[in-house]
């Protein structure tokens, strides 16, 4: 049982590890387009996590990304830092509520990308009391399909070539319930 406990273990840090890198690629080599519309890589990690470890586990990888990727750029529990945390937090609620009905992963991803968008708009409307920020949701909303669109199409062709690991920590799982 600890055997499984620390391969589980292994995998959820190691999805952590990829997040906070793709996380750290995209804000430094990458940026962001028009509008500060980002491509979102590290919500692939997250899709990907919640499709194989669950939500609990979905949950601490968003966290620590959002922690460890502000700790390492300098930005720990600055504006940044805020505005990276209401997004993933409303993004994180919104995959849990997808992943209940269970939507389709595309749906996930495109829903997931817009309350990231939200999620981060609201925290800037209440960080610098500007109401006003709200019209630039628009902008955000039309770069967060295609967005999604791209990071669902990825998460959804590695979930495909991971189905063995898929299928494996399943059944550890179904095993370890039943003992």
């Amino acid at each position: 049982m600890t055997t499984n406990k620390t391969r589980h273990f292994v995998y959820l840090t190691l999805l952590c590890a990829m997040a906070i890198t793709l996380n750290m690629i995209e804000s430094i080599y990458i940026g962001s387009f028009t509008f500060g519309i980002r491509i979102g890589l590290a919500n692939i990690i997250s899709l990907i996590t919640i499709k194989v470890l669950g939500v609990k586990d979905m949950i601490i990888v968003n966290v620590m990304r959002v922690f460890i990727g502000n700790l390492l750029r300098g930005m720990i529990f600055g504006s940044t830092f805020w505005i990276s945390l209401g997004g993933v937090t409303l993004s994180s609620l919104i995959l849990i509520l997808m992943d209940r009905i269970d939507a389709s992963l595309m749906f996930t991803s495109i829903m997931s990308s817009i309350a990231h968008s939200v999620g981060q708009v609201l925290v800037v409307m209440a960080f610098y009391m500007q109401p006003y920020i709200a019209t630039y949701l628009p902008y955000l909303l039309a770069g967060s399909i295609p967005m999604g669109i791209l990071t669902g199409t990825i998460a959804k062709q590695v979930l495909q070539r991971v189905k063995p690991l898929r299928q494996e920590i399943t059944h550890r799982t179904e095993v370890e319930k039943k003992k």
